[in-house]
């Protein structure tokens, strides 16, 4: 999924549980299965990092540092650094399970425009509540 699909769907699950702990290891779970369901990126890293950024941000602001939904998005989309910095690679494979075990991050399924548009939705009912 795009980063700000994860962030939206972390920080959903963390407004639901209310908790800090859960929020971030159902995060973590939430990326993986975000990476299971088919889907198109988007091409442009520095969109993919500043729209997550600002999710990031919004739900700060509004909710607080260390709100469940906070701590559930920065955690769902924390395994996608690993594209971005430079993490060891042992046996030049990649840390996160969705991202090493072949086949479990596909492409095609939900277009990328479809998820910026879930993302907005579910983060605006997040940031309300």
């Amino acid at each position: 999924m795009i980063v700000s699909a994860h962030v939206a769907t972390g920080a959903a699950g963390g407004a639901l549980l209310r908790s800090r702990v859960g929020a971030v290891v159902l995060g973590a779970v939430l990326h993986g299965v975000g990476d299971a369901i088919p889907h198109r990126d988007i091409p442009s890293r520095r969109f993919e990092i500043c729209s997550g950024l600002a999710a990031l941000a919004a739900l700060a602001w509004t909710r607080g540092l260390l709100d469940p939904a906070t701590l559930g998005g920065a955690a769902c989309a924390a395994p996608d650094l690993e594209h971005v910095l430079p993490f060891p690679r042992p046996g030049e494979r990649k840390l996160f399970p969705s991202h090493r075990v072949e086949g479990w991050h596909r492409s095609g399924g939900i277009p990328a425009w479809a998820q910026l548009a879930g993302a907005g939705a579910i983060l605006a009912l997040v940031l309300r509540g």
